[in-house]
């Protein structure tokens, strides 16, 4: 499948790195590639330049936001929640319809400080803000309630796990859902329309408090019937 990964961050590193393994034909869209590429410094976290990454993943294109978007057949919003509908917006309305767009980012506001809160929630969702500023696109919202390397690699905790999958459209929830299959989630669960992206997102909060009381982000929710 030909997919764009919109963001340079860890977690679209992450996705585009393990689409790639998959076989799928990646490209990753930022605002401006070659701005991206010229970066040196390490990121906000100390993580290498997107350049590090790219050098060990020659064969992930990367192009802007719109040609990304265009020629892609699936699209992965790997943005943070703060700018998806602007960077979203870059990639065009008209490239991104009748697509599947899966949704990864969180309505995180740091403005005051951390841990964040968020800038939506209970009666709405970024998700669903998402889906009405782009009708035309299939917004599916899933993989926010986890880190980076545990989205790519669950099996790596070493025991079953549990995801979630939110969006209005059955056939787009059904390709995201084999998609998280073959990255190895074993336990994905389809809560219903995006409506219910508001429960996901909501997790957020609780899943920051645990990361600081473990000491790790390394962890993942079971849901036991």
């Amino acid at each position: 499948m030909k997919i764009a990964v919109l963001g340079t961050g860890m977690v679209g590193k992450a996705i585009a790195g393990r689409l790639h393994e998959l076989g799928h034909t990646v490209v990753i869209g930022t605002r401006d590639p070659a701005a991206t590429l010229a970066r040196t410094e390490p990121d906000g976290m100390g993580n290498p330049p997107f350049s590090a990454w790219r050098a060990a993943h020659e064969s992930v294109a990367v192009a802007t936001l719109a040609d990304a978007a265009a020629s892609a057949e699936l699209v992965v919003n790997a943005s943070s929640g703060a700018v998806s509908l602007d960077l979203l917006g870059l990639a065009g309305a008209d490239n991104l319809a009748g697509k599947v767009l899966v949704d990864i980012a969180n309505p995180l506001d740091f403005s005051h400080g951390f841990p964040p809160t968020l800038f939506v929630k209970d009666t709405d969702s970024l998700g669903e803000q998402i889906q009405r500023a782009f009708p035309e696109t299939k917004v599916v919202k899933t993989l926010n309630t986890l880190n980076a390397s545990l989205m790519v690699d669950p099996k790596s905790l070493g025991e079953s796990s549990s995801i979630f999958v939110s969006g209005n459209d059955s056939q787009a929830k059904a390709t995201v859902v084999s998609l998280l299959q073959s990255f190895g989630h074993d336990d994905v669960i389809d809560l219903g329309p995006l409506e219910t992206a508001r429960g996901t997102e909501m997790l957020l909060p609780i899943w920051l408090r645990l990361m600081g009381t473990l000491g790790t982000g390394t962890f993942n929710f079971k849901i036991v019937r």
